[in-house]
């Protein structure tokens, strides 16, 4: 690695083991409710679908010439849309319990 070369390798994991297929099960869902097609083998591809719609230049492989904007629109858009559910159930669960 050269001076001023910064190499990001970032991996979410998730804390509770074996929960990466809920979690993308809802991703499926969720999307699809936003009216995107969503393979649900394949829940990451929408993101493809996204961006196009935003008209970010989202590319199989190396996007490394996206600007941090360009690429937290995409990851917000799915990612604000899972949160506002999971919000949503959880407002669902609490007032079910009262």
């Amino acid at each position: 690695m050269e001076a001023g070369e910064v190499i990001m390798a970032r991996r979410r994991k998730l804390l509770v083991p074996g929960a990466e297929q809920g979690v993308s099960n809802l991703k499926a869902e969720v999307m699809r409710r936003e009216g995107y097609s969503v393979d649900p083998e394949r829940p990451d591809d929408v993101k493809n679908e996204v961006a196009e719609d935003l008209g970010v230049p989202l590319a199989p492989g190396d996007n490394g010439k996206l600007t941090t904007e360009e690429v937290g629109q995409v990851g917000g858009k799915i990612g604000g849309s899972m949160v506002r559910e999971m919000i949503r159930l959880a407002q669902e669960k609490l007032s079910k319990q009262n």
